[in-house]
């Protein structure tokens, strides 16, 4: 999970959009997975993944 949000983050800095939008897409289903599998709350997955998306759209 950290690994794939870290990329996610890199590509943020970096200013890469579309490598950031690749990253975000598979960064995505591992927080489902870990909330759904109860490692990290529903609230806590969701609330990442909102601000995760916000700042690839602020790109």
């Amino acid at each position: 999970m950290r690994t794939k949000i870290k990329a996610l983050r890199k590509a943020i800095v970096a200013g890469d959009k579309e490598q950031a939008v690749v990253a975000f897409q598979a960064a995505v289903p591992v927080l489902d997975r870990m909330a759904r599998k109860g490692i990290i709350h529903k609230n806590t997955a969701a609330r990442g993944k909102s601000r995760l998306n916000n700042a690839v759209r602020a790109m």
